[in-house]
């Protein structure tokens, strides 16, 4: 039988992240989890649509357990306040699902000047991860659950002396490349806990073709670029729903057989009921994973330590 949210196991007693929780997949993932008995932290950066998807998630689930914590993954300082702020409510931290993203955007750059999808989609999550390893790991088996693309399979290398991509700017190319970094990131974190011998799990999961916001966001800022308008049309017309496109996720999240280092995803691709994927790509993965640490610990000026957190 095909997994579904039927499947999610009782999760009262744990405190889940959500990033991007206020609309599309992360609503209902969030949706999903609290109806399961998590309590879950709604990261997002608007805060009018995070009320909004709030009291959604409520009229569902009247005794759901919510809170909501300003995140701007544009913004370093947005992400340290809010980690800041989770692990002072929390002790531990059992669930952290990277989910927020920008998708096929025109060229601008965050706060800090990164290129806003490398910035966005990797950059701001890397931090977010780093700074709530403490919470993650006083956790008795924590997972940290990374949603990636389809589009990773067309992400160029990166390259360690330009990884904004100056003068060299393609909205789907760059959002390519931020989806193989969240690629990296995923496999790579699972290393570092198994090297430190921890029990908390890293996890990829990658949604599909779902229509969601982010494709019809992604038309709208952009130049009008074939790429995006053509998974745009295809999302609208084959596309699968949000609560379809969250199950990847949600599996990765929550299934008690799912092991670290696993990548989830739709049965056919980019469609059907969510099941775990190979991991292909697999030439060269060490290097790559060093460069994105590298590149990331460079860029943040935050490093993401396992074994340090661990002694901490």
């Amino acid at each position: 039988m095909p997994w579904t949210t039927a499947d999610i196991p009782p999760q009262a007693g744990r405190t889940a992240v959500v990033t991007g929780a206020n609309g599309g997949l992360g609503l209902e993932i969030a949706r999903a989890l609290a109806g399961a008995g998590a309590h879950v932290v709604m990261a997002a950066r608007n805060a009018g649509t995070a009320a909004a998807a709030h009291g959604d998630i409520l009229a569902a689930h009247p005794h759901a357990s919510l809170e909501i914590v300003s995140l701007d993954l544009a913004s370093l300082a947005s992400v340290r306040a809010a980690a800041e702020r989770i692990g002072a409510a929390h002790g531990r931290v059992d669930l952290l699902v990277n989910n927020a993203g920008v998708m096929a955007v025109p060229e601008r750059r965050t706060a800090d000047g990164f290129e806003m999808q490398f910035g966005v989609n990797h950059l701001g999550h890397w931090t977010l991860t780093a700074l709530l390893l403490p919470a993650l790991l006083a956790a008795p088996a924590a997972r940290v659950v990374t949603v990636t693309s389809t589009a990773h399979h067309f992400g160029r290398r990166l390259d360690p002396d330009n990884p904004h991509l100056h003068g060299n700017y393609r909205p789907f190319g760059a959002y390519c490349q931020s989806k193989l970094a969240n690629f990296h990131f995923g496999l790579g974190l699972q290393r570092d806990f198994a090297r430190a011998g921890v029990r908390a799990a890293s996890l990829l999961a990658h949604p599909g073709l779902s229509n969601t916001e982010l494709q019809a966001r992604s038309v709208a800022e952009s130049d009008g670029g074939w790429s995006q308008r053509f998974w745009h049309v295809l999302a609208r017309r084959t596309g699968m729903s949000p609560a379809e496109g969250a199950l990847s996720p949600l599996r990765a999240a929550t299934d008690p057989h799912a092991a670290g280092g696993a990548f989830y995803g739709p049965l056919f691709v980019n469609a059907g009921p969510p099941v775990r994927k190979p991991v292909l790509r697999r030439v060269g993965l060490e290097p790559a994973i060093a460069r994105l640490w590298a590149v990331s610990e460079r860029e943040t000026g935050t490093r993401l330590d396992v074994a340090a957190a661990r002694r901490a």
